[in-house]
């Protein structure tokens, strides 16, 4: 689990939520009747049935759920978990535990939340009032987006929760959820096209805006001028296959091809390049490599949705959820 800072030195119920993710992944595809595969599946039901979901309300009554906490520093953090952004999964995965769930209601109450609380994280988020109920329902770049904030955030919210979840087969009140994540790889695409700040090498094979290493460190790029510095990380147009096949091969083909000289190294693409102030990230971040591994694999075969969406407990969370809609 990522280490954020000195009060961030206990539980990350997110980072979590992203791990368990790709264990119950690993629990239906080591499916074996050996005692090693048995034994990998009993290791993976004692950490999964360990996790207290439901701790991370904080209080009993609380509508949401919590990011972090501490042993020695409790809430201090005092992060709520509101949509939309990469938690949907640590709501499903909470709803759909089989020891320390959380009430399905709080699908809607606290990751889609439509209230002020709700209302006044979107808006600090986004600077604008453009999604702040959840659902959105504007233009942008010729596309209509029914959830999200304005231009639809970094292209992250559309991966990180939806390695394991397929979401081919996720709709609530608002969205079916691929539909609204290719809507979002499409707009993120556009801009770049357009370019509106004339940043060098943004175009049909260079494009994909979401967060990564940056020369001014770790931020966040989206699809709006006051948020794009000219940084590219090669995990948003190729971690966006299975919603922009052709549009994330160009840009393969382009980093490859034509930045690989600089861009391509021992582990894969380094993390962000920036051609406008001639910079390249040094590192290969896993929180961004492995999101172009699986969803590369998704689009092919769809094998890790597969498996997630084979184990048992998920496909009794989801109806969890379908029975409130």
């Amino acid at each position: 689990v990522p280490f954020f800072g000195n009060k961030d030195n206990g539980g990350d119920l997110v980072e979590t939520s992203f791990f368990v993710q790709g264990l119950l992944a690993a629990h239906q595809y080591f499916d074996g009747n050996n005692e090693k595969e048995k034994n990998i599946r009993r290791k993976i039901d004692t950490f999964w049935k360990g996790i207290e979901w439901k701790w991370y309300k904080r209080y009993p009554d609380s509508p949401f759920l919590y990011w972090h906490w501490s042993p020695d520093q409790a809430w201090v953090i005092d992060h709520r978990l509101i949509g939309w952004n990469e938690t949907m999964i640590t709501y499903l995965l909470a709803i759909l535990s089989p020891t320390h769930a959380v009430e399905p209601e709080m699908y809607y109450t606290g990751w889609a939340d439509r209230h002020k609380t709700g209302q006044d994280y979107r808006i600090d988020w986004g600077k604008t009032d453009d999604g702040a109920q959840y659902i959105n329902g504007n233009t942008y770049y010729g596309l209509k987006l029914d959830v999200g904030v304005s231009n639809g955030g970094p292209l992250f919210f559309t991966h990180y929760s939806y390695m394991g979840l397929n979401p081919h087969g996720f709709t609530d009140r608002y969205t079916n959820y691929f539909h609204n994540n290719q809507t979002i790889a499409r707009i993120n695409y556009r801009y770049c096209v357009e370019n509106p700040g004339s940043y060098t090498g943004y175009g049909p094979g260079c494009w994909g805006l979401t967060a990564s290493d940056h020369a001014w460190g770790y931020r966040a790029q989206e699809p709006v001028e006051r948020l794009d510095n000219g940084t590219i990380a090669p995990t948003g147009a190729l971690a966006s296959f299975p919603y922009t096949p052709e549009e994330s091969m160009s840009a393969l083909k382009n980093y490859y091809r034509n930045y690989g000289h600089f861009l391509w190294g021992e582990y894969g693409f380094r993390d962000a390049f920036n051609l406008s102030d001639n910079w390249c990230s040094t590192i290969f971040m896993g929180l961004n490599q492995a999101p172009i591994t699986v969803m590369i694999e998704n689009y092919r075969s769809g094998l890790i949705w597969d498996l997630f969406m084979s184990h048992p407990d998920v496909q009794k969370g989801i109806k969890k959820i379908n029975h409130i809609q």
